[in-house]
Order: structure tokens, then sequence, then C-alpha cells
């Protein structure tokens, strides 16, 4: 009768209904739950409700990693990456990024970065 009487915490309640749902429902169920929740989200807050959530996260990120997290981070997504995509995907990222360089620069931008490239050939051929 004593367990009978004793009340289970919010805490308690929440894991075990969290644990029944994971045994009844598969992958499939929490992406499309999850969709939808983005969705009302996205339709409720917009693109600046986005931007806000991350840039905090960036810097909250930032003031608790080191270069070497972002390298070995930088380095898994670029394997994964080519893992699953072909020369044609980086054909199109390359292409579209091009194009949206030369949009928002001008022809100083080229010249400088053509020089700082040029500097730093020589300097690694040895020439002066």
């Amino acid at each position: 009768m004593a367990d009978k009487d004793k009340k289970m915490t919010v805490e308690e309640a929440g894991r075990k209904g969290g644990e029944a749902t994971s045994d009844s429902h598969d992958k499939e169920f929490y992406q499309e739950i999850g969709k939808k929740g983005g969705e009302t989200t996205a339709e409720k807050h917009g693109k600046e409700f986005y931007q806000d959530i991350g840039k905090k996260g960036g810097e909250a990120t930032a003031d608790n990693h080191d270069k070497e997290f972002y390298q070995e981070i930088g380095k898994k997504g670029g394997e994964s990456t080519a893992d699953n995509h072909d020369k044609e995907f980086y054909q199109e990222i390359g292409k579209k990024g091009g194009e949206a360089t030369a949009d928002s620069h001008d022809k100083d931008f080229y010249q400088e970065i053509g020089e700082k490239g040029g500097n730093a050939r020589a300097k690694n051929n040895g020439e002066d």
C-alpha cells in the first residue's frame, strides 16, 4: 500500500513515457514528428528566429571548443560528404560558389586574391 501512495516525479513520468513511446514506434515515426515540428516552428517564427538561435549556438560552441575541434569535425564532414557524393556534385557546388562569389565581388577582389596566391606559390617554391 505504501507504493500505491508514492507519487511519481515529473522526471520519472517523462522517462517512462519516453521509453514506452520508443518501444512502440520506429525511426520513421520520429522523422515524421520532427518534420511536422520543424514546419510548425518555421511557420510561427520565420527566418530571423533560426538565424538568432544559430548565432547563439555557434557562439556557445566557439566558447567551448578549440581549433582542433573544428579541424576534426571539418575532416569528418568532408569525408562523409565525399563518401556520399560524386564528381558531378562537387562540380555543381563549385559552379554555384563561383557564381555567388562573382556576384558579390569586383575585379579588385580577384586581383588581390590572385596576387596573394602568386606570392604564396613563389614562397613555397623558394622564389623571392
